[in-house]
């Protein structure tokens, strides 16, 4: 007798377990950093990481079966994170350029990009490329694609690197640097909240570091990658990404 109780509380153990949801099953870490403004950052509000692919993860999560708990850490730290297994997902303003290609996997495309160009509003030049900028000190954000090909020109005095958008923001709002490259969308965000009001966007410059922002998984994952890309399509179909663009000031088109 005591052999059958153990049998049907092992078939009742294996039922329960067959029956439970998938959230309830698999909790995934996500990697966001809470400096990309509108694509992640640090609601001081809640204390929590929201934005565009916070919005993203989540809803794709809820269709693909997985929970999702966002890992808040600096840009540069997402990569190592995600091959060292300290999570299972980035989610930020990340593009899937060939470099991190031969580390990671990324998802279909979610978002296309290039860098945007600020100064000091004192400077009234009309910039429409980085020649223009030849033999000036300039920055960009540390483990960003904008680093490498920046330096490459060969153009600039120096390419001074900084942990976030905003601390270049900063150095040309106290006119400490002639001219800050970062992602686009999110220098027009942080802009238009009047945080540096002595910085201005230039909108005669044409970006040459366009990008796809996409969601990165480890190489070795490749059922998580097709059912976030399955995802990521019926999503994008039903129209619940262009609403998620459209709620953080973004246009549903650019991708």
């Amino acid at each position: 007798m005591a052999l059958k109780r153990l049998v049907q509380a092992a078939m009742a153990a294996v039922v329960l377990t067959a029956a439970m949801p998938a959230s309830a099953q698999q909790a995934l870490k996500v990697g966001s950093t809470p400096t990309g403004i509108p694509f992640t950052f640090l609601d001081t509000k809640t204390n929590s990481i929201q934005g565009i692919m916070v919005d993203l993860i989540t809803e794709i999560g809820k269709d693909a079966g997985f929970a999702v708990q966002i890992e808040p850490m600096q840009f540069s730290a997402l990569v190592p994170s995600l091959t060292s297994n300290k999570i299972d997902i980035i989610s930020a303003a990340m593009f899937a350029t060939a470099a991190r290609k031969e580390v990671i996997d990324f998802s279909d495309a979610v978002y296309t990009y290039g860098e945007g160009l600020v100064v000091p509003k004192t400077d009234a030049k009309n910039y429409a490329s980085q020649e223009d900028l030849k033999g000036e000190a300039v920055g960009a954000q540390v483990g960003t694609a904008f680093v490498d090909a920046l330096k490459k020109t060969g153009l600039f005095s120096e390419v001074k690197v900084y942990d976030t958008i905003p601390d270049i923001l900063r150095d040309v709002n106290a006119g400490r640097l002639k001219a800050g490259f970062a992602d686009y969308p999110i220098l027009a965000y942080n802009l238009k909240q009047g945080n540096f009001a002595e910085v201005r966007l230039v909108d005669s410059y044409k970006p040459v570091t366009v990008g796809t922002v996409a969601i990165g998984i480890r190489k070795s994952d490749t059922e998580l990658l097709a059912k976030i890309n399955a995802s990521l399509a019926k999503l994008k179909a039903n129209g619940t990404i262009a609403k998620i663009l459209e709620k953080w000031g973004q246009k549903a088109d650019a991708s």
